[in-house]
């Protein structure tokens, strides 16, 4: 799957017309990470493209782990990063269920 984040008034946020989605927000701890995973793509808070999927694919370089539930979302573990994101609930739009693992690239946008 693929979304393009960019930055909207100083906060990372997303489209998806066919999921309903205008400027879904990533807060709490993911847009921390999103920081982290996009330093070195240049222009990056113009929009990057984000693949992800609950499978290992290759080229992927970051893994979340699930932790708990909370408030209708889901909170994810970075070891990369040694910190928690919490993931609203828009992630069901993409997964019927909380993925026990969410395997993410983060690329320029061409």
């Amino acid at each position: 799957m693929v979304i393009a984040p960019y930055k909207h008034h100083g906060m990372w946020v997303f489209d998806d017309p066919a999921g309903g989605l205008n400027k879904e927000p990533f807060i709490a701890g993911i847009d921390t990470m999103i920081d982290k995973m996009t330093a070195s793509i240049p222009k990056a808070e113009s929009g990057f493209r984000a693949v992800f999927s609950a499978s290992p694919f290759p080229g992927h370089t970051e893994k979340l782990e699930w932790r708990r539930q909370e408030s209708g979302g889901t909170w994810y573990y970075s070891d990369h990063y040694k910190m928690e994101g919490w993931l609203c609930p828009a992630l069901f739009k993409y997964f019927p269920t909380a993925p026990r693992e969410i395997y993410v690239r983060a690329e320029p946008k061409s």
